[in-house]
């Protein structure tokens, strides 16, 4: 049989052995990895035709639009830097809105996460039937968020709701919740604490993976309870901290069921301009965006808050992403 010309055979003592031609080795080894590639880009091209038609377009027609004067009906009219212009200078919504949203964030996140910290704790300690404590705790969690808020809306009718009528029991002030502007963002934050299993959960896990020692050696040196709580239960639960804030920053920038629903409902049938009632108390960022782009067809206006909102979104993250480093404590050290 004819040995290729590509195949020699290696002299020397002993019987020859077949000695591929190192160019061929090479163009084997790229068509491997070409077929390679190809099976990775197979197996990945559905992410890839979602990410560049349901997100990277999107995204690139936004910014476009933000340029532009563009109602969903016409074609869009390029308008430069207009869109900004008028959105820091002459839109006093835009800054009410701003307002609202950075109340959410500062008072709503640091609550929640303080509340899901004492929730978990409580389970922590208790040991029978710890399992139903814990379903019972999480469920709330579970229901869709414009369920919760028509729940709540009832709950805080200043009328009829069960909440006013066991403060007059009582003899306490009935305030009258989402139907005023002072007390609307508060019923918000309510709303949230009444859902706070999802963060609970969380730091449950958190906690449980404390060791245990640490604890010992804190009683032998006689440190009291908020001592341990001080000096090894937060150090410990700091990056969980840390995820849980991030987070929260981020969902807060982007409040929007809640707010729009309860809006709704107080308003009534028949109302069209309820977005922010009462009194604009419960305008938020993403719901006056919202009715830019939808009820007003301000679609440009529109592009241009949304990529507002992602500029300060993404700057917030990266400021509190940058102070972690001097409290969120690893296990191996400080990051």
């Amino acid at each position: 049989m004819a040995v290729p010309a590509s195949v020699q055979v290696s002299a020397g003592p002993g019987v020859g052995l077949p000695r591929v031609d190192p160019e061929v080795r090479r163009r084997m080894r790229r068509r491997v990895k070409r077929r390679r590639n190809a099976t990775v880009l197979l197996f990945m091209s559905p992410w890839i035709v979602g990410f560049l038609v349901f997100l990277l377009y999107p995204m690139l027609s936004s910014l476009y639009f933000s340029f532009t004067k563009y109602d969903l009906l016409k074609t869009p009219q390029w308008a430069g830097l207009f869109n900004y212009r008028f959105m820091f200078t002459k839109d006093p919504q835009f800054w009410q809105a701003m307002k609202n949203t950075l109340w959410i964030i500062a008072v709503g996140v640091p609550t929640r996460i303080v509340f899901a910290i004492f929730t978990a704790s409580l389970l922590t300690r208790r040991r029978r039937s710890i399992g139903v404590y814990r379903t019972v705790f999480f469920l709330p969690s579970m229901a869709p968020a414009v369920a919760a808020t028509l729940g709540f809306v009832y709950l805080l009718n200043p009328a009829t709701g069960p909440v006013n009528q066991f403060l007059g029991l009582l003899h306490l002030p009935k305030p009258l919740w989402f139907f005023d502007p002072t007390w609307s963002k508060p019923g918000l934050v309510l709303l949230g604490l009444w859902g706070v299993g999802d963060a609970m959960i969380i730091f449950l896990a958190g906690l449980l993976n404390v060791p245990a020692q640490l604890y010992e050696a804190a009683d032998v040196e006689g440190a009291a309870a908020w001592q341990k709580f001080r000096f090894i239960t937060l150090p410990m639960i700091s990056p969980v901290i840390f995820f849980s804030l991030v987070i929260g920053v981020i969902d807060g920038f982007q409040y929007f069921t809640q707010a729009y629903v309860a809006a709704a409902a107080i308003s009534g049938p028949g109302q069209i301009n309820f977005v922010g009632s009462p009194q604009g108390s419960t305008m938020f960022y993403s719901v006056y965006l919202y009715s830019q782009g939808f009820q007003e067809f301000h679609m440009g206006y529109a592009s241009a808050m949304a990529w507002v909102l992602f500029a300060v979104t993404m700057a917030c993250t990266v400021v509190v992403i940058r102070f972690s480093r001097r409290w969120v404590h690893y296990q191996g050290g400080f990051r």
